[in-house]
């Protein structure tokens, strides 16, 4: 029997191995010398383009790769950048250096010449092409000019227009551009504007000899191709619509990027977005976050169709952000993940699932606070959304290998997640997870609690869209989709291989493609692996460098075609296909729909054959549900409601009377692009009827919004929507001991209840949401928070432990908090003072907390005394790594640039002043010897001109209390006597204010009675005034007359004007003056030798910096400024009243307005801090019920409806003047310059409202006069105004090191005097400069001997960057645009790496000249970048906090 089935046997055997070898894939390899730059195939077609930019060639291919030849008719060596046209696959452009380019119409078999005017411009993609088909020949080409040659020749771009493909001669569209693009260039930017609008960002004035000011940059538009028509884009900003950056079309958003030139402005970015090319918003980002879009900090990231994802740099050290959404019109955005990773270039680790809708991976950084503190190596994690980032969660891991072991961990556990490489290090080209084969994700990851390096890494699957995971591949591999997932092919990435794998079975199985057996041709490094681009074909292309000992003269760099289609697989019939959802049970529906794919099945043995045919999505809508619903125009968001903005616009004629009612909307929309089945849902946006008192008032009036909390005495907390108009009780079951408005985020305030809660708000108290506290608040009197200055989300708690009973161990502990108080991190216990080391402006490492800590740490520190030290501990790393800096301290101050620290010395029972700028290296204070702080107090006043005003005590009981005014240096560390006998209460405050916004200004009152005062007890006081900074000092002038016309009982020389100061008024955030009207002061006093009583006083005016005032009423008043200036409201202070006086013109008339039929004590007159509100909140009672605190709202809105007019060009017709400081005195320079400032006219009747402010102007800077310097070290004033050294005492050592630490080349002897370090004069006498002398060291080498050290390394690098800036005129932009960046050097044209991010124009500049110039030079890869590199804050009483909250809109 068997030798009767032998040969049928062995016939079958040689049946199936001759089947098996002719169903393998076959290949074919072709030879390159070079890498491409470009490798893409033309849309839908076979035909691919394959761009060697070292040789300047182009190939091509008609067969998908499998053979390839020079591009027609294109000279060789010329091809600098191909680029294929977006919206016709038929046409492509090859551009040279020079004006000479080809195009094909073709797909590549012909190519014809054509001539530009200019060279192509360095940017990325100097073609913009229309999106109408029908248009298909618009296209802009923007060139490069220069004017002279070589090295200093200076170059602006120019942008020039064809609408038949550069078929006939281009004209000129616009000169000195930097981006022009057509409105209608994005299938998805979907608008009714003018077919052939166009925007530019271009320079408004051109400037052949220094090149452009980014002030001058613009947005324009046209639709005429700007023959006759030039609109500015205001951008809904006006003449503010400058510096504008870049602009960009993404997805279905028109996004201009603008860097804020606004005065007082920190320079952010600012974004504006459009959906319709006729109303632009600005994107507002959550104030609750610590984002700010600073330049070369933020990337707009993949975007889906109804919604913009913008990712934040939001660490200062480190390259970490916080990625947020925007809603459907990409103007509110809201915080969807923290702690991303990016790349110095800008890059987020973020991508969408292709084709499936709200599912998208991105990586964070779980070890964020050690990067940013420790400079440690992130440890990077995976998250993914199935919802569009409302939520994120881990990848879970599978439980089995690739071999079928079990992982070395448990799935189930957090720290067992699957983590994979993203966007941030790309080993291939186009979309890193995805393809467009349905559900199709792959990745390079590995299992554990972070990514591991990518050679350590494996290659992991998922065929449902990133729910379920498999280990596919050990080691990390390059992958590709084809035939729609039906052919997964895989090549190790790690190292030299001869053979790849691949699958037909959705990774079940792979098989090998090995060179001995199936003839693949060579070992090979493999460098890229792709397909056509919807992922519908069975061929491959594989890119990869063949090592030297296979080249065999062939080329270094191997192409080779792998075909797929000869296996011997059938083609799928309708039983093979599956209808797979798309996404998670948990999550069907998103925008309204669910979504599925017709698709293979996996066991199915054939292939889907549908070449160039997308994948086409079914969706079934869903019943409507909240989540569908966005908040509708004018609403916002107000926990989980949409409430009011503000009234709501109606149409004309709709309200005819008050009491009609209009039908409004609900608050809410369904979001654009929805497709949700209302019938069978919720209908959140059915109109409501509304009372027309409700709707928006008539065009001119003035709407703003002020949020105002108050804590009353019985620990409630009240709060006003409306600037005091109504009120509303916040949480009447709590007790509230305190409330803190955020230092550093105006939209930010906390509620401090009894317990281990406090509530907070991060929008403008619209919602307070409840967090757990470590402990309950102190009770020391100390501060209960702290805040950081960058970050708003940091904050310190300092909050009391142990106090319960008898306390043996009662104590006061600090905890830190980066989140906002979600989580608590403990500092340390048995302190007093912990803050943060960074302020405002002493720019220290951000991550240092500065301690007040006692040394001995037992016990109720309510009983610690001098025995116990203060110590002064200074923890870097978040106080992981302490330091101690100081044994004894009495306390620390922030000002300005200067860490201020008061030590104790033990041992002679003194204080030293201690000053520091890096918050690590201190200096001693040095103080003349008979005013060192010895048994004295002394009081912190301010710092904002770079030196600090000190407040020495020199009298303390028995006798009253004054003492001397010191000014330190521009370091702190020496100090001069400014003025004596200055006067102070008993509480340490200071008869001392500096004028807002006007800096060197101040007022103060001093006893003119010293040597009297000790034995009367009674301190006769005098004001005086400094308009040098304290330089010197001058009485008041009294004027001429009182209010009613009368002159002054005393009219000798000893009369002056004197005005009570800052320890005499009982709401201390009452200030002579008013940041919104430079120049204007309000006081009161009296004109005689001494300052009276206040009972005794008057009210007085100065409009010009206190150089000469006037009486505006009799008897003492309170006051407040409004509309900046254009409103001044005064309240009787001597007793109760039923009336508040108003002025219109800044004091030059009166009127009186009732507002109650009872007299009213009024104690305070409450607006918004900047004084630019119309609006007053009266604080008082009445005096039959002392005890019941009495608000009353007064609203001065309908006084006047006209705006008032600024317009710079043409002064002489608008509403403001120009004043300066100078005006009417001798000098008319202030600290060495002449500055003009903008101020409403005083008898202009208009509303300033939120009217811009023009930035000051700097007329001139001034000689040096003697005004410009104060007295030395050790030196004071004598009667004659001479500095003289004082008795007993020498001068200053002059320490030539410290004077030529900075570079000088001369130090000078000093003299009595030194200059005002605010002063800004040039030239004229300089009586701070004795004998000149040579600063030692290397300044003692002639020129000529430095010159050629220095030339010698840096002239090349100096020469290549002075002549790209040269050229360029201006940088290539903060932005990369979207489309318009190389990005990966490999693009098939996916948009997966496609980025607007800030990153220095220099280094794209540079990088964009380098880019090519490097890759024609030498065999790289890619061009990687790798290096990135007041008073003191005393405790105030909360009651008589005002937080203001101010709308933006």
């Amino acid at each position: 029997m068997a030798l009767h089935r032998g040969p049928p046997l062995i016939l079958w055997i040689l049946t199936w191995l001759l089947a098996l070898v002719v169903a393998q894939p076959q290949s074919s390899i072709s030879y390159f010398d070079n890498l491409p730059a470009r490798l893409f195939f033309f849309d839908d077609t076979t035909n691919a383009i394959y761009h060697d930019v070292v040789k300047g060639n182009v190939h091509v291919s008609e067969d998908e790769g499998k053979t390839w030849q020079l591009a027609p008719g294109v000279q060789e060596g010329r091809a600098s950048m191909v680029i294929e046209h977006p919206f016709d696959n038929k046409i492509a452009f090859i551009l040279s250096r020079s004006t000479t380019h080809w195009r094909t119409i073709d797909r590549g078999k012909t190519w014809q010449s054509f001539e530009m005017p200019l060279p192509p411009a360095l940017v990325a993609r100097p073609l913009s092409f229309h999106s109408d088909p029908s248009k298909w020949g618009y296209i802009l080409y923007q060139g490069t000019v220069c004017s002279g040659s070589g090295w200093g020749a200076i170059c602006h771009d120019e942008t020039y227009y064809t609408k038949d493909a550069f078929s006939s001669d281009s004209p000129l569209l616009l000169t000195d551009t930097s981006r022009c693009q057509f409105a209608h260039s994005s299938k998805d930017f979907k608008h009714e504007a003018h077919s052939d609008l166009i925007y530019c960002v271009a320079f408004d004035a051109s400037n052949s000899n220094s090149g452009h000011t980014l002030a001058s940059s613009r947005l324009f538009s046209s639709t005429d191709f700007f023959e006759t028509e030039r609109k500015v884009e205001d951008l809904g900003v006006g003449k503010n619509a400058r510096g504008i950056v870049a602009f960009a079309i993404v997805s279905k958003f028109a996004v201009v990027a603008m860097k804020d030139l606004s005065e007082g402005s920190t320079g952010d970015m600012l974004l504006y977005v459009t959906v319709d090319t006729k109303n632009w918003a600005k994107a507002r980002f959550p104030h609750s976050s610590s984002a700010r879009l600073r330049e070369n900090a933020y990337t707009i990231v993949e975007s889906t169709t109804h919604s913009l994802a913008v990712d934040v740099l939001t660490h200062d050290r480190s390259s970490i952000g916080t990625l947020f959404v925007s809603n459907s019109n990409g103007t509110f955005f809201v915080e969807s993940l923290g702690d991303t990773n990016r790349n110095e270039m800008g890059y987020v680790d973020f991508e969408n699932i292709y084709g499936v809708e709200g599912v998208g991976l991105a990586n964070v950084v779980a070890n964020a606070k050690d990067v940013e503190a420790r400079r440690a190596s992130k440890q990077l994690q995976t998250r993914i959304t199935f919802d569009d980032g409302r939520s994120w969660s881990r990848l879970k891991p599978p439980t089995l290998d690739n071999e079928g072991h079990k992982v070395h961990c448990n799935p189930d556990d957090e720290n067992c997640s699957l983590h994979l490489h993203s966007v941030t290090l790309p080993h291939n080209f186009g979309r890193v997870f995805s393809s467009p084969a349905p559900g199709f994700v792959m990745g390079v990851g590995s299992i554990g609690d972070h990514l591991q390096p990518y050679e350590e890494c494996d290659t992991f699957l998922s065929i449902d869209g990133g729910i379920h995971w498999q280990m596919v591949r050990s080691d990390a591999h390059k992958y590709e989709f084809g035939d729609q997932g039906s052919i997964l092919v895989a090549v190790n990435d790690e190292e030299v291989v001869e053979s790849l794998s691949y699958s037909t079975d959705f990774g079940m199985t792979w098989r090998f493609i090995t060179r001995k057996s199936y003839n693949f041709g060579i070992p090979i490094r493999a460098r890229i692996l792709t397909t056509v681009g919807d992922s519908t074909s069975q061929k491959f292309l594989l890119v990869g460098q063949i090592p030297k000992r296979a080249q065999n003269g062939n080329g270094r760099f191997g192409v080779v075609f792998l075909d797929f289609a000869t296996l011997d697989r059938r083609k799928c019939g309708d039983s093979d296909f599956e209808n797979w959802q798309a996404r998670s049970s948990t999550h069907e529906c998103l925008m309204g729909h669910k979504q599925s794919y017709r698709r293979r099945k996996q066991d199915a043995d054939c292939y889907v054959g549908e070449k160039f045919r997308d994948p086409v999505p079914n969706e079934d809508p869903c019943p409507c549900t909240d989540e569908d619903y966005e908040c509708d125009y004018n609403y916002i968001r107000d926990g989980d409601k949409c409430v009011a903005a503000g009234p709501e616009p109606i149409e004309p004629g709709v309200c005819v009377e008050p009491t009609d009612t209009y039908l409004g909307s609900s608050g809410y929309r369904r979001i654009p692009g929805n497709t949700c089945d209302r019938d069978r849902g919720v209908k959140k946006d059915e109109r409501v009827q509304k009372p027309c008192s409700n709707a928006q008032p008539a065009e001119g009036q003035i709407l703003h919004q002020t949020t105002i909390l108050v804590r009353l005495a019985d620990n409630s907390i009240w709060q006003s929507p409306n600037e005091g108009y109504t009120w509303n009780r916040l949480l009447p079951e709590e007790t509230f001991v305190a409330f803190y408005h955020h230092a550093y985020s105006d939209d930010r305030a906390f509620l401090i209840t009894n317990k281990n809660k406090f509530f907070y708000t991060t929008d403008t108290g619209q919602s307070w949401l409840p967090m757990d506290t470590p402990t309950i608040p102190n009770a020391f009197g100390l501060a209960v928070l702290h805040f950081h200055p960058t970050v708003s989300d940091y904050i310190i708690w300092t909050g009391q432990a142990g106090c319960d009973g008898f306390g043996e161990s009662c104590r006061v502990e600090a905890h830190y908090s980066l989140n906002n108080g979600r989580k608590w991190t403990l500092i340390d216990k048995y302190v007093r003072n912990c803050a943060w080391a960074r302020d405002s402006e002493l720019l220290v490492d951000p991550n240092q907390i500065l301690c007040e800590s006692y040394k001995n740490k037992e016990g109720n520190q309510r009983f610690f005394g001098l025995e116990n030290p203060l110590e002064l501990i200074a923890g870097t790393q978040f106080y992981d790594k302490k330091t101690k800096l100081f044994d004894h301290v009495v306390g620390f101050a922030k000002f300005s640039e200067f860490l201020i620290v008061a030590e104790f010395q033990a041992a002679r029972q003194s204080l030293d002043i201690q000053v520091s700028l890096d918050g690590r290296n201190f200096a001693p204070g040095q103080f003349p010897p008979s005013l060192r702080p010895e048994q004295h107090a002394y009081t912190i006043l301010e710092s904002s001109t770079k030196s600090i005003f000190l407040h020495v005590t020199t009298s303390e009981p028995p006798a009253p209390y004054w003492g001397n005014i010191l000014k330190s240096n521009s370091n702190g560390t020496y100090f001069g006597l400014s003025l004596d006998n200055v006067n102070r209460n008993d509480a340490g405050f200071v008869d001392f204010e500096k004028m807002i916004n006007l800096d060197g200004i101040a007022l103060v009152n001093v006893v003119s009675n010293p040597h009297e005062a000790p034995l009367t007890g009674r301190k006769l006081l005098r004001t005086r005034i400094t308009h040098n900074d304290g330089g010197s000092w001058r009485p008041l002038p009294a004027p001429l007359t009182d209010s009613q016309g009368n002159k002054y009982a005393c009219d000798t020389t000893k009369c002056n004007l004197h005005i009570h100061g800052y320890t005499e008024r009982y709401d201390t955030r009452a200030t002579y003056s008013t940041p919104s009207v430079p120049g204007l002061l309000m006081a009161v006093g009296n004109v005689g030798e001494f300052l009276e009583p206040y009972d005794q006083s008057d009210t007085f005016l100065s409009r010009d910096g206190g150089f000469t005032w006037e009486e505006v009423h009799k008897d003492a008043h309170l006051w407040e400024f409004g509309d900046s200036g254009s409103i001044l409201v005064m309240a009787n202070d001597e007793g109760p009243t039923d009336h508040v006086m108003f002025s219109k013109d800044e004091g030059l008339t009166w009127r009186e307005y009732k507002f109650t039929d009872e007299p009213m004590r009024v104690k305070a007159i409450v607006t918004v801090p900047s004084d630019i509100s119309r609006r007053f909140i009266l604080m008082g009672y009445y005096p039959r019920s002392k005890n019941t605190a009495v608000a009353v709202h007064i609203d001065f809105s309908a006084l006047t409806s006209r705006k008032c007019v600024l317009d710079v060009e043409d002064p002489n017709h608008d509403d403001f003047e120009l004043w300066s400081p100078s005006e009417g005195r001798e000098e008319q320079c202030l600290f060495g310059k002449q500055t003009l400032y903008h101020r409403r006219k005083r008898n202009a009747d208009c509303v300033v409202g939120d009217q811009k402010k023009a930035q000051e102007k700097i007329v001139k800077h001034c000689a040096c006069t003697e005004s410009d310097f104060e007295c030395e070290y050790n030196y004071a004033r004598n009667q004659d105004g001479e500095c003289v050294l004082m008795p007993g005492l020498s001068p200053r050592d002059p320490d030539p090191i410290d004077q030529c630490r900075s570079g000088e080349d001369y130090w000078y002897e000093l003299t009595p005097y030194r200059k005002i370090p605010n002063s800004a004069c040039e030239g004229g006498p300089r009586l701070d400069r004795g004998r000149a002398h040579p600063c030692p060291g290397v300044r003692g080498h002639g020129a000529f001997f430095w010159l050629m050290m220095l030339f010698i390394p840096v002239s090349f690098a100096g020469l290549a960057g002075y002549w790209y800036y040269r050229r360029s005129s201006y940088g290539s932009g903060a932005i990369r645009l979207p489309g318009g960046d190389s990005g990966s050097r490999f693009s098939s044209g996916s948009n997966a790496l496609d980025t607007l991010a800030s990153v220095p124009w220099f280094l794209i500049g540079l990088a964009g000249i380098a880019y090519e110039w490097v890759a024609e030079r030498f065999d790289s890869l890619a061009v990687r970048f790798r290096r990135r590199s007041g008073y003191r804050n005393l405790p105030v009483d909360e009651d008589a906090q005002i937080l203001r909250f101010e709308d933006e809109e």
